[in-house]
């Protein structure tokens, strides 16, 4: 029985592990289709079978999760037909079932995604917003209020990884010294408020991961 725990137990860290570890992000060439990828952004990607079984939950949109686009499955990624121009935004919340933390409490992984930087204003609850159209300096939006002290990963074209940090005012500024496509990545954990249910199963505590994608001229 105790081996039996330390098992499940195990399997529980690893996934929230690998839960921090994935991303989910945007990426759109111009006023192209917008292709999801999973995995890791700065280095491999998933594919197949992986990618395909994400169709079903993803949410791809510009401004109105209530008017998704239509995925198509590839082999590498999921292709989204978004034909208005702009920025395009994504959400997931069952890329995993709801798993048991340490506590006893069920916990949930909610994957947000934007590609673009010509909006000043945060659309999902947890998402990396341009100051100003086109600019470098972004603010972390949590639920509408900014968020000061938080880590945010920069990964530029050439696959160069640094960490940052916001400022008190939830701001960072991009080091753009490069023409090419720049991901951001950030991660938090908040206690679920009210009853939240996904996939069948209330939840205590949600970690939400936002990335961001931007294309340097």
């Amino acid at each position: 029985m105790f081996i039996q725990k330390t098992l499940l137990a195990l399997a529980a860290s690893t996934l929230a592990l690998s839960a921090t570890a994935h991303q989910l992000w945007l990426e759109r060439d111009a006023t192209g289709p917008v292709r999801v990828y999973v995995g890791d952004a700065d280095s491999e990607h998933d594919k197949g079978a992986e990618v395909a079984k994400l169709a079903a939950t993803t949410q791809v949109f510009t401004t109105d999760r209530a008017q998704t686009a239509k995925l198509a499955v590839k082999e590498e990624f999921l292709e989204a037909d978004v034909a208005a121009p702009g920025d395009v935004r994504l959400f997931n919340d069952q890329v995993w079932k709801p798993w048991k933390a340490k506590d006893g409490n069920f916990q949930a992984a909610v994957f947000n995604a934007r590609a673009g930087r010509t909006e000043t204003r945060a659309v999902l609850d947890y998402e990396l917003v341009p100051v100003a159209a086109g600019g470098n300096t972004f603010t972390l939006v949590f639920k509408g209020q900014p968020l000061a002290n938080k880590s945010v990963t920069v990964i530029t074209p050439d696959k160069w990884t640094k960490g940052f940090k916001t400022d008190a005012a939830g701001r960072i500024d991009v080091p753009v010294s490069g023409k090419g496509r720049y991901v951001l990545v950030s991660s938090h954990e908040a206690p679920a408020v009210g009853d939240v249910v996904i996939a069948g199963q209330k939840v205590a505590k949600l970690g939400y991961t936002t990335t961001l994608t931007f294309v340097a001229p």
